[in-house]
């Protein structure tokens, strides 16, 4: 049997990039439903239950998962590649908030800025230690202050997902400083 590490990282491949890697779909808000996806895990070589389900998406350390309140449906908070809208609130962001990643994206990001790349969101972190785990997950890690403040006074768009990432379409070169 797969840990629940492992099965919550397929998860996560099926509902925020592939859900035809199981034949499931999700609707435009990114829901999947439940027993489709349970029933697409098993009959793709993996063991996956309710019970197993229900633990995954309650201990998962970062919050990747929400049902709905009659826990038919499922959907990744955040993270997606493919094209749907999670229904997240527009809100005012703090004045600052960080990006972690891998010191060797540094250079390309303090002349490019930050770019969603394959998702459709750039991710933010609301603190610094936050930003040096997101980091380390790229080599070693290089976190910027975002000037999040400046932004939404320019006309910037930000959003929050059920978990608590930051969420904005890009960050020009302007608003970056490195964490010093």
């Amino acid at each position: 049997m797969k840990s629940l590490t492992e099965l919550s990282k397929f998860i996560a491949l099926i509902l925020r990039h592939k859900p035809e890697t199981i034949g499931i779909s999700l609707d435009q808000n990114g829901w999947a439903n439940v027993g489709e996806l349970i029933d697409g895990i098993n009959q793709s070589g993996h063991s996956i239950d309710m019970e197993t389900l229900e633990e995954i998406v309650r201990t998962d350390e970062k919050g990747r998962y929400s049902f709905n309140d009659d826990k038919t449906k499922i959907r990744a908070n955040q993270g997606h590649s493919v094209n749907v809208d999670v229904e997240l609130k527009e809100v005012v962001p703090p004045e600052i908030l960080f990006h972690g990643t891998g010191e060797r994206f540094s250079e390309s990001i303090k002349s490019e800025g930050l770019k969603p790349m394959s998702r459709l969101y750039v991710h933010l972190s609301k603190d610094f230690e936050t930003a040096v785990k997101v980091g380390k997950r790229h080599g070693k890690p290089f976190v910027f202050v975002v000037k999040t403040g400046e932004m939404y006074k320019r006309g910037y768009k930000f959003w929050i997902s059920e978990n608590g990432v930051w969420l904005t379409k890009a960050v020009p070169p302007e608003f970056l400083e490195e964490y010093k």
